[in-house]
């Protein structure tokens, strides 16, 4: 059964972004977007770790801390823009188990969402093999194989492609696959990701000058070919 872990934040781009990457890596995820909200939510679903924004409307994530550790110990990673050392304190001091500043990797966040969950003694989920067009896809061992044999991918190029593996048929926007792989610090600098998938095709598409694999949707983005 999957880890629940409970996304808190104001910002709903945000908590799109980490959702979309923790459900690809085979947690739950809940979806709150203030304090109020993510106390009431949380004593429905009980998850096994919140990631909490401080600053929100209604209850901040300092307040909501203090509520919530009287009802259950559950894990608690900050994720905020504050980075005065007070802050870090607090936060610490009313029990959070981690701290992450944006601008943030959502692959960096996950590493922590792990590692607080292996700490906790609780199981973590394997994060799942994809099987499409011919290319498999471990995301625990970090291997990419075309009719079994190897290839070798940078990290960006990696996440690239189990961000469009995860959706066969989907276009996703260039920003949101920017997101996938960068965080939400690169705003403005989606063209980047035009670079990445070209270096991508060069490694798996027979002919990268005409990919069946990786398409292009004009004036969107790109999906992976359904098959």
């Amino acid at each position: 059964m999957p880890k629940t872990v409970m996304v808190v934040d104001d910002e709903e781009r945000i908590v799109s972004l980490v959702q979309s990457y923790l459900e690809q890596e085979g947690f739950r995820v809940v979806p709150a977007y203030d304090g109020r909200e993510a106390l009431f939510l949380a004593r429905q679903e009980k998850p096994d770790l919140i990631i909490l924004d401080i600053m929100m409307p209604e209850m901040d994530g300092y307040e909501f801390m203090r509520t919530h550790r009287k009802e259950r110990e559950t894990p608690v990673i900050l994720l905020t823009a504050k980075i005065e050392e007070d802050d870090k304190v607090i936060g610490l001091e009313l029990g959070a188990d981690d701290y992450v500043t944006k601008p943030f990797s959502p692959r960096e966040l996950a590493a922590r969402v792990r590692a607080v969950l292996r700490r906790a003694g609780k199981t973590l989920p394997t994060a799942g093999v994809l099987h499409v067009g011919g290319i498999t896809l471990d995301r625990d061992s970090h291997i990419v194989r075309i009719n079994d044999a190897p290839v070798d991918l940078t990290p960006s190029e990696f996440d690239l492609l189990a961000a469009l593996m995860s959706a066969p048929g989907r276009a996703f926007p260039r920003l949101e696959l920017l997101d996938q792989i960068q965080g939400v610090a690169y705003e403005g600098y989606e063209r980047t990701v035009d670079t990445h998938i070209m270096n991508l095709r060069s490694k798996i598409e027979a002919d990268p000058h005409q990919p069946q694999l990786i398409q292009t949707v004009y004036g969107v983005g790109y999906r992976f070919a359904a098959q």
